[in-house]
């Protein structure tokens, strides 16, 4: 069993190494592999899930996603305006026809994606209900 967590949790850090390194290439996704990592900790390693979790960067990832709550819209402009404005100095670095055909559909794929996500707005945060009086 102990030789599972360990496997468990090395994946784990291979994931998050992925999604700290996608924060800064456009291509490579972030949020799945963060939480590919937490799901990973949660499993194997609780320690490394709560640091995971606590971070002031990634755990909004992991709480958005748990509590079915969304993106909030700020956060899917940033991302879409970082997405195209990297694409777009590929594509001034390269010029070359087929990398401006390619970088347009994997840029419009991801804006399409992005805008597909459900959007966080205060009134989807689970409010408890509140008990009848009789």
């Amino acid at each position: 069993m102990k030789v599972k967590h360990l496997l468990i949790s090395a994946f784990g850090f291979f994931c998050f190494g992925l999604g700290a390194v996608g924060v800064f290439l456009p291509l490579l996704p972030t949020t799945p592999f963060v939480l590919m990592a937490a799901v990973c900790f949660s499993y194997s390693n609780r320690k490394f899930y709560k640091w995971l979790r606590g971070t002031s960067f990634f755990g909004s990832y992991i709480v958005n996603y748990e509590e079915k709550q969304g993106v909030p819209m700020a956060l899917k402009i940033k991302s879409i305006i970082f997405v195209w404005v990297s694409l777009s100095l590929s594509m001034l670095i390269v010029q070359t026809l087929w990398v401006y055909i390619v970088l347009s559909m994997i840029g419009a794929g991801v804006t399409i994606h992005l805008l597909m996500i459900k959007t966080k707005t205060p009134d989807s945060i689970a409010r408890p209900q509140a008990r009848p009086t009789t």
